[in-house]
């Protein structure tokens, strides 16, 4: 592949990655014998991964909605424990659902949600096979960054770039040719914002965030200018973020999310379940009133300790914010 470098709109390209305009007339090939060693080491280019983005960054161009599909559902058909013994059971996800994922240390939590990610086809060492709308996804979907269904959201999270919040946001809404990418930018700032419990602002520098404000802004971004219509969470509990709040945003767009958690409050927020043993889902619970009861009461008592822990922050003593606690 050897295309012509001619086409204005990639100019955007190599602008948003930190590389030289090419001359006018010149060929991909012809510009990479050109490029300075220290840019394409330093960038962690070659000329096939320089080709196979310059690829998807047309297609993104062309397709303004950015997503492969429209998801109607997404279907998990039952593989294996880690011993070899069968899964039980096969399962159907719909827009909206917000499943969660339990189970010891160990047990096989992370290895469902890699599963999902890479819409797994019997070739990972739990052979489940992964269907998008009834069907076998296609190739593209699987190995293409830009093309894939699925957005991951971990704990071990941290910016490189040297932007500024607004900027970073204004960048991503742009590439998504939004009418207008600063409305959009602060729209994700302020959800950010409302979940992050530490203000910040469109002009601090994404290297300086704390840990849970750059999850807070990865939610926020996920949730309102990713066009991909799945969500894994891996461990968002001790982020520092309203999970009430992130768990509505991405509902309120119609996302399936799956998250695995060892947070009771989390695992009770779900529409179902997962309990995983072994490496297999051994059991699916859904959700109950009662289960709907005992999660309205711990996050009354998760706000009483979010009050509690900024109240010591600013010196007060606990008696003046939770009188009531007593010992």
């Amino acid at each position: 592949m050897n295309p012509l470098l001619d086409d204005p709109s990639l100019g955007e390209f190599f602008r948003l990655n930190g590389l030289p305009q090419p001359q006018p007339h010149v060929r991909l090939d012809d510009y990479w014998q050109g490029l300075a060693w220290q840019q394409r080491d330093l960038g962690g280019w070659t000329l096939d991964s320089l080709a196979d983005a310059l690829v998807s960054f047309m297609a993104a161009r062309n397709d303004p909605a950015g997503s492969p599909v429209r998801l109607c559902s997404l279907q998990i058909l039952a593989g294996q424990a880690k011993d070899g013994t069968p899964e039980t059971q096969d399962l159907n996800f719909l827009p909206g659902d917000v499943v969660c994922i339990v189970g010891p240390t160990g047990s096989g939590k992370s290895r469902l949600l890699a599963d999902i990610e890479c819409l797994a086809q019997g070739d990972t060492p739990s052979r489940r096979r992964v269907l998008v709308n009834g069907l076998e996804p296609d190739p593209e979907w699987r190995f293409s960054s830009e093309a894939r269904l699925v957005a991951q959201i971990t704990q071990n999270m941290n910016f490189v770039m040297d932007l500024c919040v607004g900027d970073f946001l204004c960048l991503h809404a742009e590439s998504r040719r939004l009418d207008d990418p600063r409305a959009a930018a602060d729209r994700v700032l302020a959800a950010a914002v409302d979940m992050a419990g530490e203000p910040f602002a469109a002009g601090t520098p994404l290297t300086q965030l704390s840990g849970g404000q750059s999850r807070a802004l990865m939610i926020a971004d996920a949730a309102l200018l990713s066009p991909k219509p799945i969500v894994l969470i891996d461990e968002i509990e001790n982020a520092g973020v309203d999970r009430n709040r992130a768990l509505r945003l991405f509902v309120e767009k119609g996302k399936i999310v799956l998250l695995s958690t060892h947070d009771p409050l989390l695992a009770l927020s779900g529409s179902r379940r997962l309990v995983i043993r072994n490496g297999a889902i051994a059991k699916v619970v859904e959700a109950s009133p009662e289960d709907r009861r005992y999660a309205e009461e711990l996050a009354r008592l998760d706000r009483g300790m979010a009050t509690l822990r900024e109240a010591i922050r600013r010196g007060q003593a606990p008696a003046e914010v939770w009188p009531g606690l007593g010992f």
